[in-house]
C-alpha cells in the first residue's frame, strides 16, 4: 500500500511540474525528492535551474485560506521574523492550482528539525522570545484586523467525551487483536475512569483569558528549521488564526517538551520565561491557558480517530504516547503549572 501511495504522490507532482515550473518561474527542473515527514500536506525538495524550492501540495486546508496566510509571510519576512517568502505565482497569487491539486513554493531554507527536549536551556528561552516576537509581528502584520470579541474556544463536557471513547472502543476490533489494538483498548478504559474523576474540573466558559490575535497555530519542532542552534524559518502557515496567545503558548510547550510521557519541566519554564520577557503574560492568564490545554486534551482522541480512518501507524503511535503524558500530567498537575509560571 505505501509504495502505491507514494507512486501516487510523485505521478501527481510530475503531471504538475510543467506548469508549476512555468507560472513560479522557476527554470528546468533537475532533481527533485518527497519530503516524508509531513503529518498532513505532500511537500517536495525541487532543484532547478534557478535555484532549490520548497514545493508544497495543499491537501486538507482551502486553497484560499493558504493563498492569504502566505501574504503574511511578505510582511514578516521584511520585519526580519524568520519565516520563507513566497514565490509568487503568474498574477501575483502565491497558490496555483493544477490538475485540481493547490501547490505553493518557497525558497529552500536548510536546517534541521530539533526536538524540543534537545535544545539547551537557553535555546528553550529563545524559542520563547521567538514566538513573542512572532506574535507581536502578526499584530501588526496579520491578514486582517484582530476582532472586538475575544474568541471561543469550545469545551467539550464528560459525556460527549465519554460516548466518544465508547464509539472508539467500538470500532477497535475484539478479536484477533494486536498489541497496538490491546493497549488502546486499555487506554480508552482507563480514559473513561479519568473522565469519571475529575468531571468537576471541566473549564468554566468557552472565553479563554489573556489577551489574543494573530496565532501561527502550529508552532512546533516539525515547523522550525534551525542553524548553529538558532531558528531560522518558521513553517507551515495553514493554521494561521485568532486565539489567545496564552493557548498558542501552552500548547506549543507541551508539543515541544512533551516526549516521551513525561514533561520536561526545566524546558517548559525557560520556554515560557522567554515568552513573557517579550510579552507579559500574567500567571493566571498561563494558568487557564493549561487548564483548558489539559482538559481538550482529556476529552479529545483525534489521534486514535486519525489512526482508524487513515490506517496510519504514526498516529497510533502519537495517541499512545499522549496517553501516558495525559496521565503524567495529571497527576503533577501542580509541578506543570509551576513550570509554566516561570520567569
Amino acid at each position: 500500500m505505501l509504495g502505491v501511495t507514494e507512486t501516487t504522490r510523485e505521478d501527481d507532482l510530475l503531471a504538475a511540474l510543467p506548469t508549476l515550473s512555468r507560472v513560479f518561474r522557476l527554470g528546468e527542473v533537475r532533481g527533485r525528492e518527497f519530503l516524508a515527514h509531513g503529518l498532513m500536506n505532500r511537500n517536495w525538495r525541487l532543484d532547478t535551474s534557478a535555484g532549490t524550492y520548497a514545493v508544497k501540495e495543499i491537501t486538507d486546508v482551502p486553497l484560499a485560506k493558504v493563498c492569504r496566510n502566505l501574504t503574511v509571510l511578505v510582511d514578516l519576512a521584511r520585519e526580519g521574523i524568520p519565516v520563507p517568502e513566497p514565490l509568487p505565482a503568474d498574477g501575483g497569487e502565491f497558490v496555483a492550482e493544477v490538475r485540481g491539486h493547490g501547490y505553493c513554493v518557497l525558497p529552500w531554507v536548510d536546517g534541521e528539525h530539533v526536538q524540543g527536549t534537545d535544545l539547551t536551556l537557553d535555546q528553550a528561552r529563545d524559542l520563547g522570545a521567538v514566538l513573542a516576537r512572532l506574535h507581536e509581528g502578526l499584530r501588526q502584520h496579520g491578514p486582517g484586523p484582530i476582532p472586538e470579541q475575544a474568541p471561543t474556544a469550545k469545551v467539550r463536557d464528560v459525556a460527549e467525551a465519554d460516548r466518544a471513547a465508547a464509539t472508539l472502543l467500538g470500532r477497535l476490533p475484539s478479536g484477533p487483536v494486536t498489541d497496538f489494538d490491546k493497549a488502546a483498548t486499555e487506554a480508552l478504559q482507563d480514559r473513561r475512569g479519568l473522565l469519571a474523576r475529575h468531571a468537576g474540573a471541566q473549564p468554566e466558559g468557552e472565553v479563554p483569558a489573556g489577551p489574543y490575535g494573530w496565532t501561527h497555530g502550529d508552532f512546533q519542532y516539525r515547523n522550525l528549521l534551525r542553524q548553529h542552534g538558532r531558528v531560522v524559518a518558521v513553517l507551515d502557515w495553514d493554521r494561521l488564526g485568532i486565539r489567545t496567545y496564552g493557548e498558542e503558548v501552552a500548547r506549543t510547550a507541551q508539543v515541544q517538551f512533551g516526549v516521551g510521557g513525561v514533561f520536561d519541566l526545566d524546558r517548559i519554564a525557560a520556554f515560557c520565561a522567554g515568552y513573557r520577557s517579550v510579552i507579559d503574560l500574567s500567571e493566571g492568564e498561563l494558568a487557564d491557558a493549561v487548564d483548558r490545554l489539559w482538559w481538550k486534551r482529556l476529552t479529545d482522541f483525534w489521534q486514535l480517530e486519525f489512526y482508524l480512518d487513515r490506517q496510519d501507524p504514526t498516529f497510533g503511535e502519537m495517541f499512545l504516547t499522549d496517553e501516558a503524558l495525559l496521565n503524567w500530567w495529571t497527576d503533577r498537575a501542580d509541578e506543570v503549572q509551576a513550570a509554566y509560571a516561570a520567569r
